[in-house]
């Protein structure tokens, strides 16, 4: 008998020997073969591209992973306590391999009752951050050796701090941090006891216990979180009844709070990625641009109310969509649902599902579960489509997706998604910095950037430049010019005649060039530009950033039909407003690592030393011009309603009513505004730039000159006033041109403007002619 017990401990330690041989042969062949974790004493994990206003206001973030790398002391306790309670109670215990913990979890696994896991916060760094998901014996091998070489390497917070950045929490967030603004949209310091149960849930299933997507099983186990801190002394039984009590709000939906500035963050996107290429995305840089966040949401407001101003004027085209809802509730609120989720909001214009729908009244859900009347004034318009004569594809009726926004009164209106489209740009013409920018109506909708993209033809918007050519030929604000009729006969033009007009089809007769530019009368311009001479203006716009071939030399440039982009006006009447130099326009102020380091920074430029375009005095008598029409021209409403003289600006409208433009500055900002359709056409026969795009400079500029004293411009050299009116010094006694197409201004008897004759345009000229007018 003590023979055999011998022999069986024999056997047994052989075995044990055996075993403890095989496990020292697998781990001395494997540890050389361990990776390398140096790196992780300076942790760097992948970190997105972030774009700020100069203030600091989130725009935009790029990068495959959402992450804030947050350092361990800033991670508020709460959660370092929910995490440690759910994931494991014993880290700072246990020297990363938790053996109580296993045997715990096998004795559990093994009388089948809820299943348990033995994995350490510092065996799952090792497997996030080295080692791939396959359940195998040798991968298994390989964690624990990492482990214990991660807890000789690292201290516990270093290890801690890498688990609670880099494990995945879903809805693309990485970390805490990222987690705690994509699911509470708020800070990681401020989260509860509540909201960081809740958290600490995702890192076993991110997809199964997501609050968005699975709120009632991401509660339980937000619950069964509470109840571990509480059984490891982490809270107290007071605050774990009164976090299970607590209501949580997840955020859901876009953040509404972020400033819309989509369209900079991606230009700013593509001038990074140019100079760091994929790094960009994934070093954590932090991108700083010249925008003021609050300009830039008054551009949007301002563009977006435009625009939406215009599309009330349209006809309706009708519901987006028609459905078949069921008679029974529940499945008519399933099946809006299913309808809405491809029918999102587009900001403050909202999907809406029809429930009833009449003459006087219509019922609409929406998304959120809210039901919306429609009554009275906003019905009208979409008065077209509740008629019952109306057509098919027009009428509104039970199941059509219709669009709703709340009107002033917080009542709610009925509107459509607009076509036209529009383009804001502000800037500093002092320094060329980017102040606000709004590329498009929407940028999910559109993502074409119709500030640096959109090449169109200014119309009248283009005059300001011609006239300040003609300033260097002698003409001054008071030169009298003939607003006549031209006209040239097909024998000139090779083809059709062509007899240019007036906007408003009317001929004053002589005027001077003030009261020209200030009603914008074509036919004078085209006189200026005759006399000026096409190719000296071809070449004189180039000292405003214009391409000379885009301007070719013909009549037809006094009439602004070349091409030019929103930012290029921009940077045009900037030169004006500075005093005549020529700024280059920019956005990216600084950038910095993730921790703050400063890898490139631009130091705003100082005036004095750019290029100079024009003459002071050149600026000056134009910016004489230019306020003119903001007092008593086309764009008299912008000094009415914002009660100041000291804006400066220019309205255009294309042939055809096809672009509606302003262009106008005050000393210390430009902007530029213009609305059109993407694919040319008309806007409507009464739809000016006046009245489409100065509201919306208007209302851009009581916020950017909130505030800003009334500037004079100061009077440069070779400027002297005569009369109340401004020349050049060498002009000021008749030596300049007086007068311009007077010798016939009248007709035989004096009753009418007679025909003013009109040189012949060359024959290259011909065909633009009749390309451009022939309408």
């Amino acid at each position: 008998m003590i023979r055999l017990v011998a022999w069986g401990v024999g056997l047994g330690t052989a075995a044990v020997l055996a075993v403890l041989l095989t496990v020292a042969v697998a781990l001395a062949v494997a540890y050389p073969n361990l990776p390398d974790v140096s790196d992780l004493a300076d942790y760097r994990p992948k970190l997105p591209m972030r774009v700020y206003s100069s203030e600091g206001a989130l725009l935009g973030e790029f990068g495959e992973e959402r992450r804030n790398l947050t350092p361990i002391n800033e991670i508020p306790q709460v959660m370092k306590d929910a995490v440690l309670a759910i994931e494991d109670a014993r880290f700072f215990q246990h020297g990363g391999v938790d053996y109580k913990g296993m045997v715990r979890a096998a004795l559990a696994n093994l009388g089948r009752v809820k299943s348990q896991g033995a994995s350490t916060i510092t065996m799952q760094v090792a497997r996030n951050v080295y080692l791939s998901s396959e359940k195998t014996f040798t991968r298994k091998i390989y964690e624990i050796l990492l482990t214990f070489k991660l807890e000789h390497l690292l201290t516990k917070d270093q290890i801690l701090e890498i688990y609670m950045n880099q494990i995945f929490l879903g809805n693309r967030a990485y970390g805490f941090a990222a987690a705690s603004e994509a699911y509470f949209g708020k800070p990681l310091k401020n989260v509860s006891i509540a909201e960081a149960a809740m958290l600490a849930g995702l890192p076993k299933a991110p997809s199964a216990y997501n609050p968005i997507s699975n709120p009632k099983r991401a509660r339980i186990r937000q619950l069964h979180i509470i109840d571990r801190m509480e059984d490891n002394g982490f809270i107290t039984a007071e605050q774990a009844a009164a976090a299970k009590k607590e209501e949580l709000k997840i955020r859901t939906g876009p953040d509404t709070s972020r400033v819309h500035a989509e369209y900079v963050a991606e230009m700013a996107r593509q001038l990074i990625f140019n100079q760091y290429g994929s790094e960009a995305y994934t070093r954590g840089l932090n991108v700083y641009t010249t925008l003021n966040a609050g300009e830039q949401e008054a551009a949007y407001i301002a563009l977006r109310k435009g625009i939406m101003d215009y599309e009330r004027r349209q006809q309706y085209r009708g519901p987006e969509r028609f459905v078949t809802l069921p008679a029974a509730a529940a499945e008519a609120e399933e099946m809006i649902d299913d309808v809405l989720a491809n029918h999102p909001d587009n900001g403050d214009v909202m999907a809406a599902v029809v429930l009833e729908a009449s003459p006087k009244r219509i019922l609409a859900a929406r998304s959120n579960g809210d039901t919306v009347e429609i009554t009275g004034e906003g019905l009208k318009p979409a008065q077209s489509g509740l008629s019952e004569k109306a057509a098919p594809n027009i009428r509104i009726r039970r199941g059509a997706v219709i669009r709703v926004v709340r009107t002033p009164k917080n009542t709610w209106e009925i509107t459509q998604l607009p076509e036209v489209e529009g383009a804001f740009v502000a800037l500093d013409p002092r320094t060329g910095g980017i102040r606000a920018l709004v590329g498009g109506f929407d940028f999910d909708k559109n993502k074409f950037n119709h500030v640096s993209q959109a090449w169109r033809q200014p119309g009248s918007s283009f005059k300001p430049f011609i006239y300040s050519a003609a300033l260097e030929k002698g003409f001054t604000p008071a030169t009298l010019v003939n607003d006549a009729p031209l006209f040239f006969d097909a024998g000139v033009t090779g083809g059709q005649p062509w007899e240019p007009k007036n906007y408003d089809g009317k001929f004053d007769g002589p005027m001077t060039l003030r009261t020209a530019l200030a009603k914008s009368k074509n036919m004078v311009s085209i006189r200026v530009l005759q006399s000026v001479g096409t190719k000296t203006a071809q070449d004189w716009v180039t000292r405003f950033g214009f391409e000379a071939e885009k301007h070719p030399a013909y009549l037809t440039m006094a009439l602004g039909a070349g091409s030019v982009t929103p930012l290029q006006m921009a940077t045009g009447y900037a030169v004006f407003a500075n005093g005549g130099h020529r700024i280059n326009p920019w956005l990216i102020s600084r950038v910095t690592d993730h921790k703050g380091r400063v890898l490139s920074e631009v130091t705003p430029p100082v005036l004095a030393d750019q290029p100079r375009a024009i003459e002071p005095r050149n600026a000056f008598v134009m910016n004489s011009l230019l306020q003119e029409i903001t007092r008593s021209g086309t764009a008299a409403r912008a000094q009415a309603t914002l009660k100041r003289p000291d804006l400066y600006g220019k309205t255009g409208t294309t042939n055809d009513s096809v672009d509606a433009w302003f262009a106008g500055f005050h000393p210390t900002v430009v902007a530029v505004t213009w609305i059109g359709y993407d694919t040319p056409r008309n806007l409507g026969s009464r739809e000016t730039g006046g009245g489409l795009s100065l509201p919306v400079w208007i209302s851009f500029m009581e916020k950017a000159l909130k505030g800003v004293p009334v500037m004079e411009q100061p009077v440069p050299e070779g400027v002297v006033n005569i009369g109340g009116e401004w020349f050049y010094e060498e002009y000021a006694r008749n030596s300049g041109v007086s007068s311009l197409g007077m010798e016939d201004a009248r007709a035989p008897g004096g009753s009418a403007p007679a025909v003013a004759p009109a040189a012949p345009p060359p024959a290259e000229e011909r065909n633009r002619i009749l390309e451009l007018f022939r309408n």
